[in-house]
């Protein structure tokens, strides 16, 4: 059975985005750029809802190619291209590179790709991961907080039905402030 984890930068208070939707707010050092890639490299399958889909795949597909870029984002670039990817989303007709689209329940979808043999998954985009974690498919959880307040945006987590106990798993301080607190569910 396959793991399914979500994890992003977040805010001090719990946002992902601003109200507009960037994500510019958070400037990782190298050591968080590599801390993401060592963590991206350990996935074998991808999950997106559409917004977090059109990021990623506004810049990743030739970000090895731009001016500038450091061997880092070279090899997150490549790896980003080479690991599959499922785009959850009931508004786009196609997705191109290494994905393929689900239009229909992704709940449905999420429990089984759990249920294959393979290594572990990432959820990515709010909506998505919101309504893996209300159905209790999250095994494991990673939140990078920056020492920034957006005071509004898209929130980390979502409203759940019901109490989801977690153990720490891992703590860490990255330049800049930033802490990593890394946690499993408890089953």
């Amino acid at each position: 059975m396959r793991r399914l984890h979500y994890g992003m930068n977040v805010s001090l208070d719990g946002y992902i985005a601003t109200p507009g939707g960037d994500l510019d707010w958070s400037e990782p050092s190298d050591a968080l750029f590599q801390w993401w890639l060592d963590e991206e490299k350990a996935i074998s399958l991808f999950l997106y809802g559409r917004r977090l889909w059109e990021t990623m795949n506004g810049y990743w597909p030739t970000g090895d190619r731009q001016p500038g870029a450091t061997p880092a984002e070279i090899e997150f670039a490549r790896n980003w291209r080479d690991t599959p990817k499922v785009v959850f989303s009931s508004t786009i007709a196609e997705v191109d590179g290494n994905a393929r689209l689900v239009t229909g329940d992704a709940v449905a979808e999420i429990t089984r790709l759990k249920g294959e043999d393979g290594g572990p998954m990432r959820v990515g985009g709010a909506a998505l991961a919101a309504s893996a974690m209300r159905s209790g498919l999250v095994d494991e959880y990673a939140i990078v907080t920056h020492p920034v307040l957006l005071g509004g945006g898209t929130p980390f987590f979502t409203a759940l039905d019901g109490r989801v106990d977690l153990d720490l798993v891992e703590t860490r301080t990255f330049p800049g402030g930033v802490v990593l607190t890394r946690y499993e569910t408890r089953r």
